[in-house]
């Protein structure tokens, strides 16, 4: 047995924990650059392939799923496996993905040409949220109070199309990191100059457009409840929504108490994780007053903070109050698998 990494060379990927846990575990693993055009005779005598590709860069969108799938067809072991990444980075794809298998998912809503659009924002109810199908940590989503914001949103949908990288709503986040000492000047600096120069991200990859997407507004909330799941263990926490905001998401405010996590979304994630096949996941919840979640997004990657992690339900909702790492279970998913 002998794992193939594709190492991004920076601690804030998945990779270089892998790295280490091969390292100090005497697990064979070879590193790679999947960006190679003879990566698949690379990989021949390997058993195995672990990328954490990240939805904003462009080359791998571009192409790691699809790599990913075929060594997967081809026999190989991967992470993410097919279950657990075709869905990643795609809130259109989640929708029909939950709704199929009765998932209690925020109700959710797609069109696809603009006359269709406009005759649902006519009989439907305002406020919603509207997103793109790609976007992270509350990009590309927006809280529409009314049905001439949603025709104008239509309009630009069908017509001219959104950036995936908005310049000024990406200004207006790294203002608001920069608020809570989660980043420098600098990095606002280098905000602004996306006004003149786009990203490399932003320069290669197409307009949103062709589609339009809303989800029902829950409010009052305060916060939402992101729950990870592995294999036999899930840990979650809160998330307080921002000051004067509605998203939780980025808001880099988080609650690690598991006294405040009902029983019921802990069951729900494990029964979701399996149901679903997948290796990996972070699941983004709503809960109503009586506790009742409500599932917003999946991802099979995730942030990860030291911080969150003080223990573990297994799926019998029993609590663990030690660490782990939930890198050294990833790489032992794939050397289970492999053997």
């Amino acid at each position: 047995m002998k794992i193939a990494i594709h190492s991004s060379g920076s601690r804030e990927f998945f990779s270089e924990q892998w790295i280490d846990c091969c390292k100090r575990k005497s697990i064979p693993y070879c590193v790679v650059n999947c960006y190679d055009s003879d990566i698949i005779e690379q990989l021949e005598d390997c058993t195995a392939l672990m990328w954490h590709f990240h939805h904003l860069n462009a080359k791998d969108v571009k192409f790691a799923k699809q790599l990913l799938y075929s060594l997967q067809c081809a026999g190989k072991k991967v992470f993410p496996d097919a279950n657990s990444m075709w869905h990643f980075d795609d809130k259109v794809g989640q929708k029909y993905l939950l709704e199929s298998i009765g998932a209690p998912l925020v109700p959710s809503y797609v069109f696809y040409t603009k006359k269709e659009a406009l005759k649902w924002i006519e009989r439907t109810t305002f406020p919603k949220v509207f997103k793109l199908r790609t976007g992270a940590g509350g990009r590309n989503v927006k809280l529409i109070e009314t049905k001439k914001q949603a025709r104008k949103l239509a309009h630009t949908a069908f017509g001219r199309g959104f950036n995936r990288m908005n310049p000024r709503s990406d200004l207006k986040e790294r203002w608001y990191k920069y608020g809570k000492g989660d980043t420098d000047a600098v990095d606002v600096v280098r905000g602004l100059g996306r006004f003149v120069y786009p990203s490399y991200y932003a320069r290669m990859m197409n307009r949103e457009r062709g589609y339009i997407y809303f989800q029902d507004f829950l409010p009052d909330l305060g916060f939402d409840i992101r729950a990870k799941v592995l294999q036999d263990r899930c840990w979650a926490f809160k998330r307080i929504v921002r000051e004067n905001d509605f998203r939780a998401s980025g808001s880099n405010q988080l609650v690690f108490s598991k006294d405040t996590i009902p029983a019921s979304l802990i069951k729900l994630s494990f029964d979701l994780a399996e149901r679903l096949k997948l290796q990996s996941v972070a699941f983004d919840f709503l809960t109503d007053s009586q506790g009742i979640p409500s599932l917003i997004e999946l991802s099979y990657g995730f942030g990860y903070d030291e911080e969150e992690n003080t223990g573990y339900w297994d799926r019998d909702l029993n609590w663990h109050e030690e660490r782990f790492n939930p890198f050294e279970r990833m790489v032992d998913l794939v050397v289970q698998d492999s053997i």
